[in-house]
């Protein structure tokens, strides 16, 4: 259990309503992984998850919420997707997690969770935009892609964050 090494413990949610655009049961004759353009920027579509009120939009059972001070709830814009728990994938909307941290002291942040190459990798990189010194902890971070995963940990590292064990 990580939490315990930390004064602050917060947490990421993503919590879609069931006719999310990156759905790609959303779009006709489009399939999960296909990519299309929404509002002039890439969009994956990706398979159902993590829709609101459903048993896949919660915390893991094994994981221990104790101490987890705060859940800070992304992607609930039917037509906007976000990565980030910072941000939506425009930079429009923010989720308050800056705010938060910065309110509570915090300067130095390390990051863990599902997709390593996605949801984590841009949680960083506005992390690093936002001024938060940042690090990665590879050993409770798994990729939807290996090897994209390598791809955006160098460019995290070039960026300035740090990768632990």
């Amino acid at each position: 259990n990580l939490q315990k090494y930390y004064d602050l413990v917060v947490a990421t949610q993503d919590w879609h309503p069931q006719n999310h655009v990156s759905f790609a049961s959303n779009h006709e004759n489009k399939k999960p992984f296909d990519e299309i353009t929404l509002n002039g920027m890439k969009q994956t579509l990706w398979p159902d998850h993590c829709v609101q009120g459903t048993r896949g939009a919660q915390l893991a059972d094994s994981l221990d919420t104790k101490q987890i001070a705060a859940v800070f709830r992304k992607g609930m814009d039917p037509q906007t997707d976000s990565y980030s728990g910072f941000y939506d994938n425009g930079h429009i909307i923010s989720t308050g997690l800056s705010v938060y941290l910065k309110d509570q002291g915090v300067s130095n942040v390390h990051y863990c969770g599902l997709a390593g190459d996605i949801c984590v990798y841009f949680t960083l990189m506005d992390s690093i935009y936002e001024g938060f010194e940042s690090t990665l902890i590879e050993a409770a971070t798994k990729p939807l892609d290996e090897n994209n995963y390598r791809s955006c940990k160098e460019e995290l590292t070039n960026m300035g964050a740090r990768i632990i064990c």
